[in-house]
């Protein structure tokens, strides 16, 4: 099978495209034909070796695939030849990834994707709206009813994070560019100011007079200072982007409020936090409200162009979607 690999860690032209052995499984593993798979940030930190995981060489790079299932170990229930599945979790401690025509996925892993939804479309969103579930929901606690801050909002995570916290019946306030406000505002948002005013927290402050409870920081900023001040008592700070980010927190501002700052990695979810994430996704697919922004396609054989860009900051607000069948 064709599939993108590396054999050592290190930059974007250390992919290669070229045949590898198919998978073999074992009893809980589905064998899936890929669709379509994401490049994702984390993606090229694992290929880059700045987030350490365990890997085996030659490694298939990828986290998120959409496919159809073509084989099944005897002990899988659930799932039939002929299904359309997604998966966001190959591509890291030890799992091999995505980017190929065949990918091996743990049945716990797998979820069905839902009628109608076309594999490049949900290919596209499946990792940022499952990070900003965990973020809001799984360590954020966000209820109905509470104001949450999205920090770059109109990013892919961002603006997942927008419509899930909205569809969860809480009051969503955002920062973004000036020329980002109305689609934010599309999305869900009831307020955004723009990320560039230098009077940023006092209009925070005029959109959410009775502080914030949740901050989720997508754009990886990390302003702890301002996070904390803007907080209501007992208000929260999830940290899950800015993987070199060295922000100084003020410890005094934070404990008179009762606050709490969280961090975590979608790759520390466990299945059982990954498939509560998958329930929210679904169902939010399946009503047509969430869709990235900006999806581009390409063949798998630009895998290695497509890390460098990424790396390059050029593909921001778009999602580029590997498709296996482009280089038949």
């Amino acid at each position: 099978m064709k599939a993108a690999y590396i054999e050592r860690l290190g930059p974007a032209d250390a992919i290669r495209v070229g045949d590898l052995p198919p998978p073999r499984g074992g009893p809980t593993d589905v064998l899936v034909d890929v669709l379509a798979t994401p490049v994702n940030p984390v993606d090229t930190f694992v290929r880059s070796g700045a987030w350490r995981t365990p890997v085996t060489f030659p490694f298939v790079i990828g986290r998120d695939l959409v496919g159809t299932v073509t084989a099944a170990g005897d002990g899988v229930t659930g799932f039939a030849v002929g299904d359309t599945v997604w998966c966001n979790s190959l591509g890291h401690a030890g799992r091999q990834g995505a980017a190929a025509q065949q990918a091996l996925v743990p049945v716990d892993r797998l979820y069905r994707l839902p009628d109608a939804v076309p594999p490049t479309d949900a290919a596209a969103v499946l990792h940022p709206a499952a990070a900003a579930h965990l973020a809001l929901f799984t360590h954020g606690g966000l209820r109905a009813g509470e104001t949450v801050l999205v920090v770059g909002a109109a990013g892919n995570v961002g603006s997942a994070a927008v419509v899930l916290a909205a569809e969860a019946g809480a009051q969503v306030i955002a920062t973004a560019s000036a020329g980002d406000a109305e689609y934010c505002r599309m999305l869900g948002a009831r307020g955004c100011a723009d990320y560039r005013d230098p009077e940023l927290p006092q209009r925070l402050r005029d959109l959410a007079p009775y502080g914030i409870d949740l901050v989720v920081d997508a754009a990886g900023w990390n302003d702890l200072p301002a996070a904390v001040d803007l907080l209501a008592f007992r208000g929260r700070i999830v940290v899950f982007a800015g993987l070199r980010a060295r922000p100084v927190l003020p410890v005094g501002p934070l404990y008179l409020k009762d606050a709490t700052v969280t961090g975590f990695a979608i790759s520390h979810a466990t299945t059982a936090e990954l498939a509560d994430a998958a329930r929210s996704v679904n169902r939010l697919l399946a009503r047509g409200s969430l869709r990235a922004r900006a999806i581009e396609e390409a063949p798998l054989s630009a895998a290695a162009e497509a890390h460098a860009r990424m790396e390059r900051g050029e593909l921001r607000g778009r999602r580029l979607v590997l498709r296996p069948d482009l280089d038949s």
